[in-house]
């Protein structure tokens, strides 16, 4: 855990750090709104697809 610790220290401390860390908030924030995204729309999609599904004739 120390080792994690040190990167981030380093990472504060250099100037070239705060790329990364600007870089990793804005997946963060990317990541976050894919996944609102995906919550809101997840529930329509089935219903698209069950809707699909139900106008195939069943193959007995």
């Amino acid at each position: 855990m120390s080792t994690v610790k040190q990167l981030v220290e380093r990472i504060v401390r250099e100037e070239s750090g705060q790329d990364m860390v600007e870089y990793a908030l804005v997946l963060g924030v990317i990541a976050v709104a894919g996944l609102t995204a995906l919550i809101a729309l997840g529930p329509k999609v089935a219903d698209l697809w069950n809707d699909a599904n139900d106008g195939v004739p069943a193959v007995d």
